[in-house]
């Protein structure tokens, strides 16, 4: 199986991006993963609704850009469905033993992501109503995805 994560901006953290690492050499036993970073738009800070919109569809367009006709797509968004970290092993099991080998997990920058990622995406998956910093997600979902695949696999890890 092949998991990816699209992510928009590039990581500067040192922590964020050893910690990403880390988790992905992890993973080199059990599956394919890969992070990609597509360009963030740049804006100032203050935008008018519409300006957001157009921010949003040029990410979106990197994004889907990335993503391959075949790959099932669960975008990351506040209003999606909260998993528990068995829900999403069970998930990506599922996908799995009914012919899905390329998953694609799509987080959005700042603003969030485009109508056209959002209809693209399968499914929404959410870690709750907090806000947390796109960036900081990547590791949280890394970590996540290591978690589901140990889970599965029976081994320790997960408690």
């Amino acid at each position: 199986m092949l998991i990816q994560i699209i992510g928009v901006g590039k990581l500067k953290e040192k922590y964020l991006i050893n910690g990403i690492a880390e988790y992905a050499k992890r993973l080199t036993p059990y599956l394919k993963f890969q992070v990609i970073e597509v360009a963030d738009e740049k804006a100032p800070d203050s935008l008018s609704e519409a300006e957001v919109g157009i921010v949003k569809a040029r990410e979106g367009e990197r994004i889907l850009a990335h993503i391959k006709s075949e790959a099932h797509v669960i975008a990351l968004a506040i209003d999606g469905k909260l998993w528990s970290s068995e829900e999403l092993a069970a998930e990506i099991d599922r996908l799995g033993t009914y012919g899905t080998s390329h998953v694609v997990f799509v987080i959005g920058g700042s603003h969030g992501l485009s109508d056209e990622v959002m209809r693209r995406a399968q499914q929404r998956m959410s870690f709750g109503r907090m806000t947390l910093p796109h960036q900081l997600m990547r590791l949280v979902l890394v970590e996540q995805i290591y978690r589901a695949v140990k889970i599965n696999r029976g081994e320790p890890y997960h408690k």
